[in-house]
């Protein structure tokens, strides 16, 4: 079973998995101001119980759980992990937020100006930022779609949530050691909204035995949403090929939720990514590196496709934190 997951959904529910969603309070469908985060613990808080009390029903109390999440769901599944570190059998995670990139970041010394007022103004829309969706959907087509969402909030960010995403963020690169479960992190390698580099910090840093890091050659942040449909399908491939593994593991056993830490650690990156990273006893690193006319041949060709958010389907459960 999935807990977190947003548009990517409906695939991964077709792959077989049950998928839990949450909309963040003031996100999707939920109730509160447009995307005003007072809080980010609050947000982990309600995941955290929402998604146990799916755990604790008798037909998914025997199923591996997986956490999973994108950008900023990223940081909001290892927080969740960090309450209960021994609950969850592994992670997914993409592009997350473990630091916001310094080319979308506001400048020190108007993030010092801000904080001084966000007590008094804390859902004005006024922090300067450069455009997410420009940044982070390679596919015009596709970034067009998003545009015309209106569950999408397209303002720019509100002071308090702004602060509370940047902390977040701070406090997640500066604690990247006490990440222990299995997890996936993949990130696109021209990503500008969150930074790569620190997804492979995670991947070094990470307490965890059985870790596994992907870099994608010339992608963007939104990689299962906002890539051509062949780069997209690239990515989903990889991540289910990861969770059937683990799953395969799990149901394989004893049903023991502790029982998937074993020791294979690998990265999968570019050739320069690749030449700096130091090996360690048990770890197997593979270069893996797109040929070019392959790389452009998946940016012209562009099947089409639907991407949906919300959930749909038996397999899925939708819930609004309130």
């Amino acid at each position: 079973m999935l807990f977190g997951c947003n548009r990517c959904g409906t695939r991964l529910a077709a792959a077989g998995y049950g998928v839990i969603g949450i909309d963040y309070e003031g996100h999707g469908r939920s109730r509160g101001a447009r995307c005003y985060i007072k809080k980010f613990d609050n947000i982990v808080n309600d995941c955290s119980d929402f998604f146990k009390s799916v755990c604790d029903k008798e037909e998914y109390r025997n199923k591996a759980r997986f956490l999973y999440g994108e950008s900023m769901g990223g940081a909001v599944a290892l927080l969740v992990h960090k309450k209960d570190p021994a609950f969850w059998n592994g992670a997914v995670l993409v592009a997350p937020m473990c630091k916001i990139s310094e080319k979308v970041k506001p400048h020190p010394m108007v993030v010092n100006i801000l904080t001084k007022v966000e007590e008094i103004i804390p859902k004005w829309k006024i922090v300067p930022t450069k455009d997410v969706i420009d940044s982070a959907f390679k596919d015009p087509i596709k970034r067009e779609e998003i545009r015309s969402n209106k569950l999408i909030y397209q303002d720019k960010p509100r002071l308090k949530t702004a602060l509370e995403m940047l902390r977040t963020s701070m406090s997640l690169e500066d604690s990247l050691h006490e990440v222990t479960l299995p997890f996936f992190v993949v990130h696109g390698e021209a990503d500008i909204v969150t930074d790569p580099g620190v997804s492979r910090a995670l991947y070094e840093r990470a307490g965890s035995r059985d870790k596994t890091f992907k870099l994608y050659p010339g992608m963007w942040h939104a990689l299962t949403s906002g890539e051509p449909d062949h780069n997209v399908e690239i990515v989903f491939s990889d991540i289910i090929a990861w969770l059937d593994k683990r799953n395969g593991d799990f149901t394989g056993g004893t049903a023991d939720h502790t029982s998937f830490l074993k020791t294979t650690t690998t990265t999968t990156t570019t050739t320069a990514f690749n030449n700096a990273v130091h090996q360690q006893p048990d770890q197997s690193v593979e270069a893996i590196k797109l040929d070019k006319q392959q790389q452009q041949q998946q940016q012209k060709t562009r099947t089409p496709g639907r991407y949906l958010c919300g959930w749909k389907g038996k397999r899925m459960h939708h819930h609004s934190a309130m």
